[in-house]
This record gives structure tokens, sequence and C-alpha cells, in this order.
């Protein structure tokens, strides 16, 4: 299998690296902006006055949208693209974290594309075009600033699905640890237990990987969980931001996967997808709700692969007994999960679902029976609902 690696984002990082907001908006060629973004935070500290200050000495215009939310909504969607044809906007600015940049990725699809860009999220059809976009980040977590991902969630159904494009790969990234440190305690956790996910969904697949990429994943992952306990001891950890910023960067970029046989497993970030569209869940603590579930359901297929996971990310020494050394992998993960304050079942994560309520999460997940997921094990809509079912705690 070849792979490809393609991070075409200008990153400019530091403190300070938003007062080149304007600059790189005029480089790129923005003259009519959708600035798009999520909590009014960003508007009460002073972070949107020193963008749009930029913008205004640029002599390029914008409009403003917020309202973005964790789970980004297609109603917001579509009512950004409905702003962005009546102010003929060529450039959307997300000013946020994942949720205000997947939801911007949708916004630049549609103005780009006729016809409802919802399509693209259920693969009806394929975009030819996307507006450029720009990036402020204020979260570290989903990793969009440089991915070809977003992912939107549709009230009517509950649905919420994915879409991978290299088009829609932010221009360039604005990325300042300093803008992190208001993040409230459970979102920074919920952030850091999505950057480690990102890169374990790559880690974990049933086939050939680069023993570089494989030192570069564990190395990502005890980096992750060593700074995320810090910032949630001073969330003012220059440092310890500034390492979270860059890892949720690069776990979600394509470096993680790059020279792999395969681009990873994926299946608990699709199981989860059905979980927060249901119960608009924050996504990375429904991630670490179900992962340990998961790995115990599937982790025979290789033993092996745990055991080298649980070596290099917690220094837990190899037996002769692999399913022993997987088990011990999957607990210390888990323990992790757990001192960062996250959830490791569905009922600490606050979710109680009914028999029902599992037929039709599995249903959904399944696309309806049309699907299987994940590649480490190949599962099914019977797997995937006692999956969820073992996770109920």
């Amino acid at each position: 299998m070849i792979t490809e690696y393609y991070a075409p984002t200008d990153v400019i990082f530091g403190k300070d690296a938003v007062q080149s907001c304007g600059k790189q908006v005029r480089n790129h060629g923005g003259k009519k902006l959708l600035i798009h973004y999520g909590s009014e935070r960003v508007v009460r500290n002073g972070l949107m006055g020193k963008i749009t200050a930029q913008l205004d000495d640029e002599g390029i215009a914008y409009t403003l949208l917020g309202g973005a939310q964790p789970n980004p909504r297609l109603s917001l969607v579509r009512k950004g693209i409905e702003i962005g044809k009546a102010e003929n906007i060529d450039f959307i600015l997300a000013v946020g974290g994942g949720s205000a940049i997947d939801s911007a990725k949708a916004i630049a699809y549609g103005l780009a594309n006729e016809g409802d860009v919802w399509d693209f999220y259920i693969g009806a059809r394929e975009p030819v075009a996307c507006l450029p976009i720009g990036v402020v980040l204020t979260l570290s977590a989903t990793g969009s600033e440089m991915s070809n991902s977003s992912v939107i969630t549709n009230e009517e159904g509950d649905l919420k699905r994915g879409y991978n494009s290299d088009l829609s790969r932010p221009c360039f990234a604005l990325l300042d640890p300093t803008l992190t440190y208001s993040v409230p305690p459970y979102q920074t956790s919920c952030g850091t237990a999505d950057i480690m996910m990102h890169t374990i969904e790559r880690f974990f697949h049933s086939g050939k990987t680069l023993s570089l990429t494989d030192s570069l994943a564990m190395a990502l992952v005890r980096n992750v969980i060593e700074n995320g306990k810090k910032v949630l001891q001073d969330p003012e950890d220059y440092d310890a931001r500034a390492n979270l910023m860059w890892a949720s960067s690069l776990s979600h970029n394509g470096l993680m996967q790059t020279g792999n046989e395969q681009r990873g497993d994926w299946a608990c970030h699709q199981m989860e997808h059905e979980l927060s569209g249901k119960y608009d869940v924050a996504h990375g603590a429904g991630l670490t709700a179900i992962w340990g579930t998961w790995a115990r359901y599937v982790f025979m297929e290789d033993p092996e692969r745990f055991a080298a996971f649980g070596e290099g990310v917690f220094g837990i020494k190899r037996t002769s007994d692999p399913a022993r050394d997987a088990m011990q992998a999957i607990k210390a993960m888990e323990s992790c999960f757990t001192s960062i304050h996250m959830p490791i079942s569905l009922k600490e994560l606050g979710v109680e679902p009914s028999e029902e309520d599992l037929d039709e999460l599995a249903e959904k997940a399944s696309f309806f029976g049309k699907r299987t997921i994940g590649a480490f094990k190949i599962l099914d809509k019977e797997d995937i609902r006692a999956i969820y079912a073992a996770a109920r705690g």
C-alpha cells in the first residue's frame, strides 16, 4: 500500500501568533471573510478584537457568525452558507476549537459547490472545490486545524457523519498556547483524550507498520499523558499547553499513519459518533467511555500489538504471555483516562441506553446494516451492539 503525507497548512506557532492573522489572510487571497467562531469567550477576552483590528488595517471586509458548539450542527452550517452567498464571502476564518473549524469546513464546501452540503457527509456525492480556510486555534483537541476531516451532526435523525477531503485542509493555522489557558478542566481533559485517541486509532490495525511511525505514535501518547496531567494542575503551564497544542496537530494530520499499510481502526470513533449524535456528549469523553470495552472485545486478534503499546507507552515489561501483557496495557490506558477525570464506561459518561437504544446505536453505526467498521477486527452490527452493551458498566 502507498501512503501519502500531505500537510500544506502554514503553521505559525507560539505566543502572539495571532498577530499575523491579517497578513496571513491577505497573503492567501482573502478579501471578504466569514469569521466563524463558537463561544462568546473569544469576544469577551479580546481575541476577536485583535483579529478584526488587523483585518481593518489590511482593508479586509468581514462578517461574524458565532454559535458553533460541540458536535457542530448542520443547521448552523446552512445558515453560514446562506450568509456567505448573500455577502459574497471568499474566505472562511475559524476562531475556536474543532467544532468551529469543522463547521467552517462544511460552510466552505457549501459555498464552493452547488446542492446540499449534507450530501458530502452521507457519501451521496463529492465536492469539486472548497473555499480557503484559516484557523485561530483556541482548544487543543481535534487536530482539525491541520487535518482533511470534519464531522457534522444533522439534527434530523441525530446523525453525526464525517467527511475527509484534502480540499478542506486549512491554508494556515495560528497556534498560540496561551489562548488555551482559560479552557475549563473538563474540556481540557476531553481534548487530551481526543488527541491520544487520534493516534491510538491509527496504531491499532491489522496491517504492516513502520517501526519509526510506531515509535512516534507511542512517544506522542506518552507526551500527551504527561502534559495533560500537568495542565490540570497548572492551567497556565505554557510548556505543557504548547506540547498539547502541537500534539493535537501532529496526531491528526496524517503523520502518525505514514508508511503503515492501513490508515487505522477508527471503530471507536465511528461508535462514538452515534453516542454524541444521540446524547450530545463530549466527543473525547465518549471515546474513553467505550475504548476499554472495544479493546477487550478485539485484543485477541493480535495481543502482541497491545503488549507492544503497553511497553512503549507505559513501560510494562513483556512476559511470555502476550494476552496477559495486552490486558495490562488496556488496564493502564483506562487508569490513564481515569487520572484525567475521563469516564471509562457509559454509566460514568452519564448515559444509560435501553435495549432499544442499543439497537438504534448499532443500526446507525453500521449504516443500517450496510457497512462493517474497524480494521484491527472487522465489526458487524451484532459486534457493535455487543460492545455498546458491555460498555454500559
